[in-house]
């Protein structure tokens, strides 16, 4: 589809002579002799590029490019003009101009202009709808759970999003922990500011207080020059501090000034630099343990503790498991152009009798694995990995010979005890779980005299 360049000026040559130059460059063109007329066409048609003269009658240029601009600000304007001025040009650059050529016009240097603009155009709407993606994937709405303890880290959560709080939060490696940080961000006030993360765990303790607090020129061997760190970035904003059980001492100091101040120092550097940061911490480690071995300062615990968010591991909400699959499914399924519809039940049965010390992340890794390597439209237990105890390698997990009907009896008997003890007895999600509907699970829930 070609794209549309309006050309807004009142003398008719000029816009024949603009409008036929930019239609052999393979621009579709169209032209309007006031700016009044050509408000009308923006309002009415699309327009990728506007450039127009500085000087008409009725409306000036300026006027008109203010006027665009409520519109749709994304519409790069060129303004033209035989009247060029620093003045002229600074009044159009500051009103939101994307560029300013002066009368007459060299053509080729504005095919550059109008090529530049629309590339401009095109960054920022690609911007904008990445930041819708990104939003709704990091919303809460985003994150897959139905388990009543997930119910209640979404609703704390939620509820402390749009304050300043600092939070901590808890929980195993791979539970989700950066996602519910990102989430909060996204919820809260400050988030059109900046969102920086930092992992203590990944930089040695060296590096780490330059990482989080920056450094002057000549502060240690190899600092040639000054460099800002990750607090002086997310000002105004929010600083995720991931694994911070590990942090070093030394820089556990500098951490608790900054969070009584809003103040840090870079290394090597005198001079005191307020911040306004807002602070998400994580950790999978036992704090209290590490105060009691004197390794966590226990004044930055407090500090970091205002609102604790503990995330549970998976194995203790296995009802989120059938939904997260389902998911996976679907994401990967997407990625790899594979038509995966789903998983087999027997295949859900081992996921769900396997305790995932890797939580989310772990089952994430098998499910994209199985989508892989399936060669089939759904999901069997000959695709996922031997270690999980799936039928092929543990045949010695199917019960003895015997009677039939009473043995069939026994395992409904046992899956049942098992999905209402992993739901805490909510008969609703431990059908869902069984995959069978809540009408059906108390009729066999009777008939097992459950």
């Amino acid at each position: 589809m070609k794209l549309t360049v309006l050309i807004v000026d009142d003398e008719k040559a000029q816009r024949e002579s603009l409008a036929g130059f930019l239609r052999k460059k393979g621009f579709e063109t169209k032209s309007a002799g006031s700016g009044t007329e050509a408000l009308e066409w923006v309002r009415t048609h699309t327009v990728d590029v506007i450039c127009t003269d500085f000087k008409m009658p009725d409306l000036s240029g300026l006027e008109l490019l203010k006027e665009v601009h409520l519109i749709n600000p994304d519409i790069p304007v060129i303004i033209m003009t035989a009247y060029g001025s620093v003045e002229n040009a600074v009044e159009a650059m500051k009103a939101g101009a994307f560029e300013y050529i002066q009368k007459p016009v060299d053509l080729e240097e504005l095919l550059i202009l109008v090529r530049r603009g629309i590339e401009r155009s095109h960054l920022v709407r690609e911007n904008r709808e990445l930041r819708k993606q990104l939003e709704k994937k990091y919303s809460f709405e985003g994150i897959v759970s139905q388990s009543g303890e997930m119910e209640e880290v979404l609703n704390t959560a939620a509820r402390v999003a749009t304050s300043d709080a600092t939070v901590l939060i808890r929980g195993e490696s791979g539970t989700g922990k950066e996602l519910i940080a990102r989430a909060i961000y996204h919820a809260s006030n400050r988030r059109d500011k900046p969102f920086v993360v930092v992992n203590c765990a990944a930089l040695p303790e060296t590096l780490l207080e330059s990482e989080l607090f920056g450094h002057e020129k000549g502060a240690f061997t190899g600092a040639d020059r000054q460099r800002i760190g990750k607090f002086e970035q997310a000002n105004q904003g929010t600083l995720f501090i991931d694994e911070i059980g590990d942090i070093p001492p030394q820089v556990q100091v500098k951490l608790l000034r900054a969070l009584q101040f809003g103040t840090i120092e870079r290394v090597g550097g005198n001079d005191t630099i307020e911040l306004d940061v807002r602070i998400v911490a994580a950790t999978n480690r036992n704090l209290e343990e590490l105060i009691r071995k004197g390794e966590f300062r226990e004044d930055l615990f407090y500090r970091l503790n205002v609102v604790p968010i503990f995330i549970p591991p998976l194995r203790r909400r296995k009802v989120d498991i059938p939904p997260l699959v389902h998911h996976f499914i679907r994401k990967y399924a997407g990625t790899t152009g594979k038509d995966v519809q789903g998983i087999s039940r027997e295949a859900m049965e081992i996921l769900m009798r396997y305790d995932f010390p890797g939580n989310i992340r772990e089952l994430e890794n098998v499910i994209q694995r199985a989508v892989v390597l399936t060669r089939h439209d759904l999901i069997t237990t000959s695709d996922l990995p031997p270690e999980m105890g799936n039928e092929s390698t543990e045949p010695s997990t199917l019960p003895p010979l015997g009677d039939l009907k009473q043995t069939v009896a026994e395992i409904e008997k046992s899956m049942i005890r098992r999905a209402l003890d992993e739901t805490n007895g909510n008969q609703v999600q431990a059908a869902r779980l069984l995959g069978i509907s809540e009408r059906n699970l108390r009729y066999k829930m009777g008939k097992l005299g459950l």
